[in-house]
């Protein structure tokens, strides 16, 4: 009789097949079921989390409003259930979020209605909410920031407020746990993991560790899996969104994209691929390349379990929609992990208002001068965090149309109280028939002026508040990790400790070097203005206050003369307007990519909760420097 092997009878003979479902809280469902039922996987691994989902679930779940966990999740899990037994699938994802053992006593209610024999397991030890609070007012003292590290990044003021924590008071605190209370389910027997704060690769890291049974020393394999987890967490981000190249393809094949999945070897090499049954979505060494760049921070990316070097990594077209990296060195873990810490920050709103065509700079000059008039009229203008007038857009000289010749002006407010924002919608209407020339004046379908309109996103031109976001440190020898698999009844059944790591990487300065000039053959040669997107790729992304940049030239032939030309000044150069003296570049380069990494040091304020930015989130920040026109000699064009 032949008998048929199990999929985890194959476990470390081949690379373990790791297909990502989620990369936000808003991705649907169903992709967890496509994920299993488009082709051949061993684990599904799900990244529901950002820093918005913790403090507004907290709120909700005080509210009585909110489960704690996140319903896109859940909905995965329904679609999908019967797919994950009949295949034998393992199942890791944080979308526990703030109650991950909620989540899985109702994924355990739905595995026992279907009649399986699947045992699923959920992570306690990142929620330090009690602890955080107790610290601050016991020692009257913060945790230390993520930053504190670095001697060079100026930290601003507002970005220490959680220090007045009676004004502004901790909602809820969670660190970001790594990869080894996941493993120790998996070797306890559990089929479904569910997890809250784990950090966003973990998931990946522990389906690799698990399959292959790495030792928590294999830093090189871990390091790697690491990196493999940050290519495929982001939904889509490896099979075209957020694509610097996208428009040179056929804009059909960027509608309903697949979600990337990783082969991960014993040796931790990685080919990037998605199921070969969709005809949409492109992986290529450029998308991956863009992916990476915009994961990083540097040179050395820290997790809880691992600290990879990441300077040699190759990626390189192995095949149609198949990349390979590798290249990846590791060490052990840092002796900290990250700490996010969120807290009330006071109030916020927004008002815009629109105006067209001729003289616009003044018109917006007279409408701040206006606003602020009235403003200290009412007693509030020293009352703000922050109180900013951003023009937004510039108006088509000759214009075609009036929609072409129209710009907005964005009023941003946030102050700790109430009172001081409630004041910036009457601001305005004291003034409103005080208005430049050329004032749009349309019929409102908002009801409190019938021929006045005014424009307002989700912020509003009232009141609301709003919630920061903290990025501190803490002690990895203190965290109280576990992993609890439940029995039949939904109670828990048995209690596994995480270990901690055995050794700990020092911590040294972040590497950071300037460019050095290249030598052209003919200096006093002809140039050609290009604009920079034509002749380079690249990605951005926030990290907290910082945003990271990755540049690289579509031609491998440029890349001595670039990586001369991409200097921390030219940088500085190209960001413009928009530079302070607060702001600090960190810069290295990656020699096998032939790209160019910076980190910007604040120029995100406090980072997306807070931040005042539309950009918020720094991911337009790569095309506003791309979109910028450039001198570049002829000689290097004709290479």
């Amino acid at each position: 009789m032949i008998v048929k092997e199990s999929r985890w009878d194959q476990r470390g003979k081949r690379p373990a097949r790791i297909a990502n479902v989620s990369g936000a809280r808003t991705d649907p469902g169903y992709h967890m079921r496509r994920q299993a039922e488009w082709g051949d996987v061993d684990f599904l691994t799900g990244d529901y989390l950002a820093e918005i989902n913790l403090p507004e679930n907290k709120k909700g779940m005080d509210a009585g409003l909110h489960e704690g966990w996140e319903p896109t999740c859940w909905d995965g899990f329904v679609q999908t259930i019967d797919l994950i037994a009949q295949k034998e699938l393992k199942v890791i994802v944080n979308g526990g979020a703030l109650n991950p053992a909620g989540l899985a006593a109702k994924v355990q209610e739905l595995v026992n209605e279907k009649g399986f024999s699947l045992k699923v397991a959920y992570l306690s030890g990142d929620d330090l909410t009690e602890e955080t609070k107790d610290q601050i007012v016991r020692t009257g003292q913060i945790p230390a920031h993520l930053d504190s590290n670095n001697p060079d990044v100026k930290v601003e003021k507002l970005a220490v407020a959680l220090q007045d924590y009676q004004a502004r008071p901790v909602i809820t605190s969670h660190a970001y746990l790594g990869a080894r209370g996941i493993v120790g389910a998996l070797d306890g027997g559990a089929d479904i993991v569910i997890a809250g704060r784990v950090a966003d690769a973990s998931p990946v890291i522990a389906a690799a560790w698990y399959w292959h049974q790495w030792k928590p020393t294999d830093y090189d394999q871990l390091a790697s899996a690491l990196i493999a987890g940050h290519l495929i967490e982001c939904s889509a981000y490896t099979t075209g969104a957020n694509f610097a190249g996208f428009d040179q393809f056929d804009l059909d094949l960027f509608v309903d994209l697949p979600f990337g999945i990783a082969e991960v070897a014993n040796d931790g090499t990685t080919v990037i691929t998605k199921h070969e049954n969709t005809t949409k979505g492109i992986v290529n060494a450029d998308t991956i390349t863009c992916q990476f760049l915009y994961e990083i921070q540097g040179a050395i990316y820290l997790n809880s379990d691992v600290s990879a070097d990441t300077t040699n990594i190759v990626i390189r077209d192995i095949g149609k929609n198949r990349v390979q990296m590798s290249g990846i060195k590791g060490y052990p873990p840092p002796p900290t992990t990250k700490l996010a810490v969120f807290y009330d920050a006071g109030y916020q709103c927004q008002l815009l208002a629109n105006a067209a065509g001729y003289a616009t700079e003044k018109k917006w000059q007279l409408f701040e001068k206006q606003m602020r008039f009235f403003l200290n009229e009412r007693g509030v203008l020293d009352q703000f965090d922050h109180l900013e007038f951003q023009i937004v857009g510039v108006p088509e000289p000759n214009p075609r149309s009036q929609l072409r010749s129209t710009t907005y002006c964005r009023v941003f407010a946030q102050a700790p109280t109430e009172e001081a924002i409630s004041q910036i919608f009457p601001a305005w209407a004291d003034h409103i028939m005080q208005h430049f020339h050329g004032k749009y004046h349309l019929t409102s379908t908002r009801g409190l002026f019938n021929r006045l309109h005014w424009s307002l996103d989700y912020r509003t031109a009232h009141p609301k508040p709003y919630i920061s976001f903290y990025p501190g440190l803490y002690d990895q020898t203190a965290l109280k990790e576990a992993a609890h698999i439940l029995g039949k009844d939904g109670k828990v059944a048995k209690t596994i400790d995480a270990k901690l790591p055995t050794e700990y990487y020092h911590l040294e300065r972040r590497i950071n070097f300037d460019a050095e000039p290249y030598t052209l053959r003919n200096p006093q040669g002809p140039t050609r203005t290009v604009t920079l997107g034509d002749i380079a790729y690249g990605r951005s992304g926030d990290k907290g206050a910082n945003c990271n940049f990755g540049i690289y030239p579509r031609n491998p032939a440029h890349w001595d003369w670039f990586r001369g030309y991409m200097s921390r000044e030219k940088l500085q150069e190209l960001i413009g307007d928009d530079w302070r003296d607060t702001y600090f570049i960190e810069r290295m380069e990656f020699p096998e990519l032939k790209a160019v990494h910076f980190v910007v040091y604040g120029i995100l304020g406090r980072g997306v909760l807070a931040s005042t930015l539309l950009d918020s989130l720094g991911k337009a920040f790569a095309d506003y420097i791309r979109a910028k026109t450039i001198d570049i000699p002829v000689e290097i064009l004709e290479l």
